[in-house]
C-alpha cells in the first residue's frame, strides 16, 4: 500500500471511530509500528489527527462544543437521531453515552418533551442544558482529556445507582461474532454500567460501523434490545441481527 493510500485509510478511520491505535492499524495495513508513527506524525502535522500515546484521536477532540455541521456522516447521523427520538416519552429516564450521534440526538429534542437525561459526556451535557422543558443530571468523576466524557469508580458507581428506561449507546463498532466493541478502556467500562442500569438498550450506529470490531468488547448481542441505523428496517445488512433476535428500526 502506497504513503497516500495508507494515510488516506488511516484518515478514514479515525473518521469513523474517533480513535485509532497503533498496533490496530499495522495489523490491518500490515506494515512496521514505525511505518506507522511516521504516518500519523506526518498527518499531525497537517492538522487533520490528534497524535498521542500508542495511536491517534479526531481532531474533533480538541473541542468540547461540537461544530453543527461538518461532522463524519452527519445526514445519516440525524436520520439514526430522529428514529432514536420517536422512542422517548414524557416521564422516562434516559442514560446517554457521548459520541456524535448522540449529540445529534441531543439538538434535535422536540421542545415539547418533559424527561430526565443522564450523561457523563461534556458536549452533550452542554446540549441538553439549551433544552427548555427536560431534566439534566451530569455523572461526575474524572474527566477523560480524550473522550471528554467523565469516568472512573465514582461515575460507574452513580450509574449503578440509577434504572433507566432507555439506554442510548454511541456505537463505535458491532458484529454478529463479537456483539459491541469499543477501543478505550475507561468508555467500555461505563458503557458496561450503563447497560446493566437500563431497561431497554438501544444501540445507534451509522451502517459503516455495522460488521466492524474494535478490540475492546462492551457486550455481546445478548446485551442490547435494539439496533438503530440510518438504513431501512428490512435492508440485508441488517437481516442477520434480526434473525440474532435484535429488533432492528
Amino acid at each position: 500500500m502506497l504513503k497516500k493510500e495508507r494515510q488516506a485509510y488511516i484518515l478514514h478511520q479515525v473518521n469513523l471511530h474517533n480513535k485509532v491505535l497503533s498496533a490496530s492499524l499495522c495489523d490491518e495495513i500490515k506494515v512496521s509500528e514505525d511505518t506507522i508513527r511516521r504516518d500519523l506524525q506526518e498527518l499531525a502535522d497537517e492538522g487533520k489527527i490528534i497524535k498521542v500515546h500508542g495511536g491517534a484521536l479526531s481532531p474533533s477532540f480538541n473541542h468540547v462544543n461540537f461544530p453543527s455541521n461538518g461532522v463524519y456522516s452527519q445526514s445519516q447521523k440525524k436520520v439514526i437521531a430522529q428514529k432514536a427520538i420517536s422512542l422517548i416519552s414524557n416521564g422516562m429516564f434516559v442514560l446517554t453515552s457521548g459520541g456524535t450521534t448522540i449529540i445529534e440526538l441531543a439538538r434535535m429534542l422536540p421542545h415539547q418533551l418533559k424527561a430526565t437525561f443522564i450523561s457523563g459526556s461534556i458536549p452533550v451535557i452542554l446540549e441538553y442544558i439549551h433544552h427548555p422543558n427536560i431534566e439534566v443530571i451530569l455523572i461526575g468523576d474524572k474527566i477523560s482529556k480524550n473522550s471528554k466524557i467523565t469516568v472512573g469508580s465514582q461515575a460507574i458507581a452513580k450509574i449503578r445507582e440509577i434504572k433507566a428506561d432507555l439506554c442510548f449507546l454511541g456505537t463505535n463498532a458491532i458484529d454478529l461474532e463479537h456483539g459491541v466493541t469499543d477501543n478505550d478502556w475507561e468508555v467500555v467500562q461505563l458503557k458496561k454500567a450503563m447497560i446493566e442500569s437500563s431497561k431497554k438498550v438501544v444501540c445507534l450506529s451509522i451502517a459503516e460501523k455495522v460488521n466492524t470490531v474494535q478490540p475492546i468488547r462492551v457486550c455481546g448481542l445478548s446485551g442490547i434490545d435494539m439496533l438503530i441505523t440510518e438504513l431501512d428496517a428490512d435492508n440485508y445488512l441488517l437481516k442477520p441481527y434480526v434473525k440474532a433476535g435484535i429488533q432492528v428500526m
